[in-house]
């Protein structure tokens, strides 16, 4: 073990068991100092890597008010106004570009890390943190590709760090009684699944931006890019346009699906689909001939993802995902006056073969029908003592107490999106997104009059090995080409 490294295990040590050194108190137990004061031992020493945007939540929800320090700010971007306004909150920050420079110079001082930065760095930033020993909050989707998912989800049990995805409505305790409902049988064995969004909000099915040419003073543009292919700056793609891109983004499925999937995932313990099948949306610039852009997510797209039945669930399950827009049909156990969640822009129907549970996104507002024609709802979601809503269901707070009391504590175990969790969540969110690549796949006709398509067919996966097994060249989906000194290790 290197010497950083053992200095930042001691200090976590230290954080963990409040440890007497020298044979004295080295820190002054919190009853001494009075009511509401927080003992130094009792803050995290955290980082921020990604701190614009999402980032900027992130970062302060787990600083938490002062409960926590926040030790250093990483970004690529110093022109975002969330960036700036992220400095000035934290003057004592210490202030960096590249993560790597940052993990060397002051890893002795940090215990966790936030990474809330574009999809396409999300696994080399969280790789790179917990080789060091330091605990993980990484936005959803966890990472952009299958493989990633399954390196992380690993690595958090190899260096054994707390971690947590970026999935809030985990954490929500409306999604308990769902669980609850089910648990007691309401609603039978579980069959189909209805996932739906209005995503994407930004711009997909469009032709491949064109280079702007200068890149902007403040942005370190080749940072930014990471492991993805080289291609020239564009604002059509950062600040935030970069989600309909694969070099960059996941589209609507990586977006929202770990949000959206992860109801029927808690709710019926669901492990790795087995099959998947998908069409998209076209998008016509000229008469008769759609625009063919396998480099960019469509504008709208329909899964099919088959599940067995689980230890939980003993129905086989087919979970259906519709995005653009496009929304399920009515379900016969909705009754005539119910209004879809979310007025049908998001939401979740799972239909059992005694009632049906429907839920917003994160979760929110579950109702439960049942045949009998009977109506459950969930209590609402609960406030802090000043009546104010607790920012994101305190999904970052429990994580910072989690690494606070350790690995494998009960605080640890008691986290809603740990990797354990996340990362199968993940992997078959992303399945979606093979699909739908697999399904852009062409190759010449032998009379030169037009294309076949061979990925456009039902997909068999195994999961434990990640891989199709009925169509090889799908594979190559699931994982990415690294641009040079950006594998994953």
């Amino acid at each position: 073990m290197q010497n950083s490294e053992k200095s930042t295990t001691s200090r976590r040590q230290f954080i963990q068991t409040g440890a007497l050194a020298a044979g004295s108190f080295f820190i002054v137990p919190r009853h001494v100092l009075g009511k509401g004061y927080i003992a130094p031992s009792d803050k995290l020493n955290i980082a921020g890597v990604g701190i614009g945007g999402k980032g900027f939540s992130d970062t302060n929800n787990a600083y938490n008010n002062g409960a926590n320090n926040m030790v250093a700010l990483c970004d690529v971007d110093w022109s975002l106004p969330r960036v700036k306004e992220n400095f000035s909150k934290h003057p004592n920050a210490k202030r960096y570009k590249d993560f790597r420079e940052m993990l060397d110079k002051e890893g002795k001082s940090i215990d966790a890390v936030t990474v809330s930065t574009a999809d396409h760095t999300h696994a080399v930033v969280a790789m790179a943190a917990m080789q060091r020993g330091k605990h993980v909050y990484v936005q959803k989707p966890l990472t952009h590709n299958i493989y990633e998912a399954r390196m992380l989800t690993e690595a958090a049990r190899k260096y054994k760090v707390v971690t947590q995805m970026g999935n809030q409505g985990s954490s929500n305790p409306q999604q308990k009684q769902m669980v609850d409902w089910f648990d007691k049988g309401l609603v039978g064995n579980v069959h189909t699944v209805y996932l739906w969004t209005n995503r994407p909000v930004w711009p997909q099915g469009i032709p491949v931006p064109q280079a702007a040419g200068e890149v902007p003073s403040e942005l370190d543009w080749d940072l930014w890019l990471g492991p993805a292919q080289k291609v020239g700056y564009t604002p059509a793609y950062h600040p935030f346009k970069w989600r309909g891109w694969w070099n960059f983004g996941a589209g609507a499925l990586g977006d929202i699906g770990c949000h959206i999937m992860d109801v029927p995932f808690r709710v019926l313990g669901l492990g790795y689909p087995t099959e998947v099948e998908t069409s998209i949306g076209q998008v016509f610039l000229k008469d008769w001939t759609p625009e063919y852009i396998p480099e960019g997510c469509p504008p709208s797209s329909h899964v099919e993802l088959q599940f067995p039945a689980s230890a939980k669930n003993k129905s086989a399950v087919k979970m259906v995902w519709l995005d653009g827009g496009l929304r399920p049909f009515r379900p016969e156990m909705l009754p005539a006056g119910e209004p879809f969640p979310e007025n049908g822009e998001n939401g979740v129907f799972l239909v059992g073969d005694k009632g049906l549970i429907a839920c917003g996104m994160y979760g929110d507002d579950p109702k439960l029908y049942t045949k009998s024609g009977e109506k459950m709802e969930a209590a609402p979601k609960p406030k802090s003592a000043d009546g104010k809503s607790i920012p994101e269901n305190g999904h970052q707070v429990l994580w910072t107490e989690a690494c606070k009391a350790g690995f494998n504590s009960k605080e640890h175990k008691a986290l809603t999106s740990s990797f354990d969790f996340a990362g199968p969540l993940t992997e078959s969110v992303l399945m979606g997104n093979l699909a739908i690549r697999s399904y852009t796949l062409r190759t010449p006709k032998a009379d030169g009059r037009g294309f076949n398509y061979p990925g456009r067919k039902k997909l068999t996966w195994d999961g434990k090995n990640m891989k199709i097994t009925n169509f090889d060249e799908a594979n190559q989906f699931v994982s990415r080409n690294y641009r040079d000194g950006w594998k994953l290790a």
